[in-house]
């Protein structure tokens, strides 16, 4: 009777310990400490319950933690938002840090977008180039592509 306690007290340890950290570890021992229990049960000696508890522990981890980690972990999603950094966005709302407005189009996804110089203001359908991401904000400056408002007014 006391190893059955023993076994219930260990299942009962390991599934808390699982449930405070999640780490996909501690679940497989209270599988272990359950058939050992199951041995207990049927009036196997203590050996042979230590042993059936350590094989069986270490078969579940080796075989179905693999498994576990990779259908019931969530997945993370890459958004290599790095490589934005130097690529052109259009402007589809006047960028200005001082009024707190601004947002562009990169790669067919809206973006906030603010001024990585304090003071620029970018108008509407302005080309820029992405400096440095923040969160979900762009921080912009002006693009190779786009001719300046001084060789536009040059060309007039």
């Amino acid at each position: 009777m006391q190893t059955i306690t023993l076994w219930i007290i260990l299942i009962i340890l390991f599934a808390v310990v699982e449930i405070a950290t999640v780490g996909l570890t501690s679940i497989w021992f209270a599988g272990g400490a359950l058939v050992a229990l199951l041995a207990s049960l049927i009036g196997l000696n203590l050996g042979w319950q230590i042993a059936i508890f350590v094989v069986v522990s270490v078969l579940l981890l080796a075989f179905t933690r693999p498994w576990a980690l990779k259908y019931l972990k969530p997945h993370l999603v890459r958004t290599n938002y790095e490589e934005a950094i130097g690529e052109n966005a259009c402007i589809t709302d006047t960028v200005d840090n001082r009024k707190e407005t601004g947002t562009a189009v990169l790669k067919g996804q809206e973006w906030t977008a603010r001024a990585y110089e304090d003071g620029k203001v970018f108008e509407a359908g302005t080309i820029v180039t992405v400096k440095e991401i923040r969160g979900v904000t762009l921080y912009v400056t002006e693009s190779d592509i786009m001719p300046r408002r001084e060789e536009k007014e040059e060309q007039a």
